[in-house]
């Protein structure tokens, strides 16, 4: 079970190649105030003197140091630890039974811990500034010792409340987001080092323990500088747990002082001291407190932790390298095969967006429509209601229909109502189809247009990794849509243009909608005779009743026999314009030919009304005709000349713009990014397998 250590080592190791911090791997996080003793602690277990020292805060990035046991005896086998080139040959042994390695240094060993220390102190300057300033990025080092035990630790900056000198205003909040990042890593354990000299109930660093870890699961307390406590008390409340109770229990350490460390006082020295003064103070707790006591718990914890995460770890980095396989297919191989590439890219580009349309697509949009089902909402729904909505009497009124009938009669009075005026006024209502038939098209045209940004980012993602090739494309489609649109718009110009070209007022539906009416009219006829007193002669009943339009000319089926010979006589029309015009120049008006007489200003005559209303229901009952034919015929247009043109032609068009011995290259140059993705995805895939094979040996060794 102690072999299991070294084997979050080695993943840690294996993470950091990638420079990854994707799994939490179990570790000890120490945590504590300025100046509670938490350099002391961790160099008493290293059993060297390797942190900086100072006023202020002097721990200013995250420290993850890795202690490694090792036989004395086996120190200089260990080929993947010891080799390193220097100067073009191989260095083969360190000189020294302990020796330490940073990460962002490589192969380098360092045997001087004098020399680690500045090196913790150049790397923090390096990132973090000379102005107290801290920073999350962290120093990895390696201790390798016969002399420790096997441990994962994490030193953080101190908790301070105020700035000092050039410190941020705001450090506090700083280092406590700092802190609240590595303790809420379930899968760490929570050091908090308080000072024995002040009030353990006021203790910083158990404050932000159980603000993370409140059932106290994953906390032990390190009580130091037991030493310094008022003469007449000590700490044995503190440590019994009688004052705050601590799940994973409470160690009291004795630190060097600053005398000692000035004076240059072993460690070893210190751990003596350290001995004695328990058996004499605490005699009966010595067993269970200082230094050494402490080590062999926090190795005892992490064991026990690391064999707990072991099975999520597995899980977790399983879940993970089938993400990192799946992004690194997205990415694809390097191109060997440029031709082939090119036109495999280009076929099943052109597959996509016919597919897209015809909704055979394997990406299927579920937030809204999209590709040929938009262009069915648009034919049916859009379209369908927009021409529905159009009113075949708009813009038309009563005035504008009798004045056209006057002024098709020309200067003789009218006996029927002429034809042409009919023609005049339905053409211009058809007109009306005109517009709303052309946004049909540019509104195919549109989705068309957005099927393209469609493939590249569901279908075809293997375009991104070639930006002009995927630029390429999109021109050319583009391009191919625009020479189809004036075609098409042409075309359905041409379909308004023929309804307007010719009126046939023999249409079957029109013919009978004709006859439907003029019977209408004729069963009005006979109701006002019906309604007639007997004392009233037929004849005058019959002239009267003329007025509605008794006489016919030509069967039901004619519109013509609606619309029977004006016998109201001059006088009926006299009447009405004697509202609006002066009867007689000599009265003081002057009389000018030249003026047009206003037929708003009176009111009409009641063949005047019959008419217009006639010749309203011709024109509603021909548009209703004529919009059913438009309604049917301009979808079949914009799918024959545009989308179903497109679809055909859209392979060949692409292959004869795009598929040329001169373009490949271009074409297929990756993004810029792109090659560092897929190299930064296929090293953490390596990683994340090789993470994987170590715990898989655990498995086969039955460790857990």
């Amino acid at each position: 079970m102690e072999a299991l250590i070294p084997v979050i080592n080695k993943l840690q190791d294996v993470f950091n190649t990638v420079g990854a911090d994707i799994i939490q791997l179990p570790q000890i996080v120490v945590v504590g105030t300025q100046s509670s003793g938490k350099s002391s602690v961790l160099e008493s277990l290293v059993g060297r003197d390797i942190l900086p020292r100072g006023t202020g805060i002097v721990t200013r990035r995250p420290l993850i140091l890795q202690l490694v046991h090792i036989d004395p005896e086996d120190r200089r086998k260990t080929n993947e630890e010891n080799e390193s080139k220097r100067n073009g040959r191989l260095n083969r042994g360190i000189d020294g039974e302990e020796w330490g390695k940073f990460l962002h240094t490589k192969n380098k060993i360092y045997t001087d811990f004098e020399e680690i220390r500045q090196e913790i102190e150049t790397e923090t300057e390096r990132i973090s500034g000379i102005n107290k300033g801290i920073s999350d990025e962290p120093i990895h080092l390696k201790i390798f010792s016969p002399h420790v035990v096997n441990l994962t630790l994490v030193d953080l900056p101190g908790i301070t409340k105020l700035p000092v000198g050039d410190q941020p205003k705001d450090i506090e909040g700083q280092i406590r987001e700092l802190i609240y990042k590595y303790i809420s890593n379930p899968n760490s354990i929570i050091l908090a080092v308080t000072a024995a000299n002040t009030d353990m109930a006021t203790s910083e660093a158990l404050k932000v323990s159980r603000d993370i870890d409140p059932d106290g699961r994953r906390t032990l307390a390190v009580v130091t500088k037991l030493d310094l406590m008022d003469a007449g008390t000590d700490a044995m409340d503190v440590l019994l747990g009688r004052v705050i109770p601590v799940k994973l229990g409470i160690i009291g350490v004795v630190n060097r002082s600053q005398l000692d460390i000035n004076q240059k006082k072993l460690v070893a020295d210190a751990a003596r001291d350290e001995y004695a003064f328990l058996q004499k103070k605490y005699p009966s707790l010595a067993n269970r407190n200082g230094t050494k006591y402490l080590a062999r718990t926090l190795n005892r914890l992490l064991l026990h932790h690391i064999r707990d995460c072991l099975p999520e770890l597995k899980t977790r980095i399983n879940v993970l390298a089938a993400q990192y396989q799946s992004l690194l297919n997205s990415y694809g191989e390097p191109v060997e095969d440029k031709s082939s590439t090119l036109l495999q890219l280009i076929t099943k580009f052109a597959a996509e967006y016919c597919h897209t349309i015809e909704g055979t697509a394997k990406y299927i949009e579920t937030t809204e429509l999209c590709g040929g089902a938009r262009i069915c909402y648009i034919f049916h729904e859009t379209f369908g209601r927009t021409l529905e909505s159009v009113d075949p009497l708009g813009n038309l009124t009563t005035i504008d229909v009798l004045t056209a009938i006057r002024n098709a009669t020309g200067p003789r009075p009218a006996l029927f109502v002429p034809e042409v005026s009919f023609e005049l006024l339905v053409k211009r209502q058809v007109k009306r189809l005109e517009e709303p038939s052309l946004r049909c098209v540019e509104l195919v045209h549109e989705e068309m247009q957005r099927i393209i940004q469609h493939c590249s980012n569901y279908s075809t993602q293997e375009l991104l990794r070639f930006p002009k090739l995927h630029d390429a494309i999109v021109e050319v489609v583009t391009s191919l849509l625009r020479k189809r649109l004036p075609v098409t718009n042409e075309m359905v110009h041409n379909l308004v243009a023929i309804e307007l070209a010719y009126i046939n007022t023999k249409h079957p539906d029109f013919a009978d909608a004709c006859g439907l009416m003029n019977n209408n009219i004729e069963e009005q006829r006979r109701n006002r005779m019906r309604d007639l007193p007997s004392a009233v002669p037929r004849d005058k009943a019959a002239a009267g009743g003329s007025q509605s339009g008794e006489q016919t000319d030509g069967g039901t089926g004619n519109w013509r026999g609606m619309i029977r010979k004006g016998d109201e006589g001059a006088a009926g029309e006299r009447a009405g314009l004697q509202h609006s015009y002066p009867s007689s120049p000599h009265k003081g008006y002057a009389v000018n030919l030249l003026d047009v007489p206003v037929p708003v200003s009176r009111k009409l005559s009641v063949r005047e009304q019959r008419d217009c209303e006639v010749i309203e229901r011709l024109i509603k009952s021909y548009f209703l005709i004529v919009r059913k034919n438009i309604q049917d015929s301009v979808p079949k247009a914009v799918m024959h000349f545009l989308v179903n043109h497109v679809k055909d032609s859209l392979q060949s068009e692409l292959v004869g713009q795009l598929y040329k011995a001169g373009l490949l290259d271009d074409l297929l140059t990756e993004s810029e990014d792109m090659a560092q993705r897929r190299n930064e995805s296929a090293d953490m895939l390596k990683a994340l397998q090789k993470a994987s094979q170590v715990i898989a040996e655990i498995r086969e060794t039955h460790m857990w």
